[in-house]
């Protein structure tokens, strides 16, 4: 089995599981409780800009988790945003104030309901140790995933908002 967490898009040989009831989601879950999922059950965990949503205290316990349901040698995509290039983009002083706005919001989340805030920013080093700290190996940043089409492909300024890492059990 294949999980996307956060997911939206129905593929062939993924099952959606997402906090909110929608059209296609395989599982009512949230990220940071997964102990519906047995042990050892998953060969692949797929979550784009979804880590950022849990809270700073349930981080570590959350990639405990996946790391928990992955199958050993099973693979992890993670996207987030990029609190590093955001940062960057926001202080720059040729970015204009509409793309700013919209830069503080990929931080700090769109906040259009109750699921959509940011309670971490991620960069390749916190997220690196975070994973290598739970077991995680073989962490490597990547451009692009090609699995979905989603948020970690999102280059709305002509640079990447995101930060793309995949990992092994």
């Amino acid at each position: 089995m294949k999980l996307h967490i956060g997911g939206k898009e129905v593929r062939e040989g993924w099952k959606i599981v997402n906090v909110q009831r929608k059209r296609g989601v395989d599982f009512v879950a949230d990220i940071s409780d997964l102990s519906q999922f047995d042990s050892d059950s998953v060969d692949a965990v797929y979550a784009s800009h979804v880590l950022e949503h849990v809270a700073q205290a349930k981080a570590l316990p959350t990639l405990r988790g996946l790391h928990r349901i992955l199958k050993m040698s099973g693979r992890i995509y993670i996207s987030v945003p990029d609190l590093d290039i955001l940062s960057r983009g926001l202080l720059s002083p040729a970015t204009s104030p509409g793309i700013k706005f919209q830069l503080m919001r990929m931080m700090f989340g769109g906040q259009i309901d109750e699921f959509d805030y940011h309670y971490f920013g991620w960069n390749e080093l916190f997220l690196t140790e975070f994973l290598s700290s739970v077991g995680f190996r073989d962490i490597q940043r990547v451009q692009s995933f090609g699995l979905f089409n989603d948020t970690s492909e999102h280059r709305p300024y002509g640079f990447p908002i995101s930060l793309n890492v995949t990992a092994i059990k």
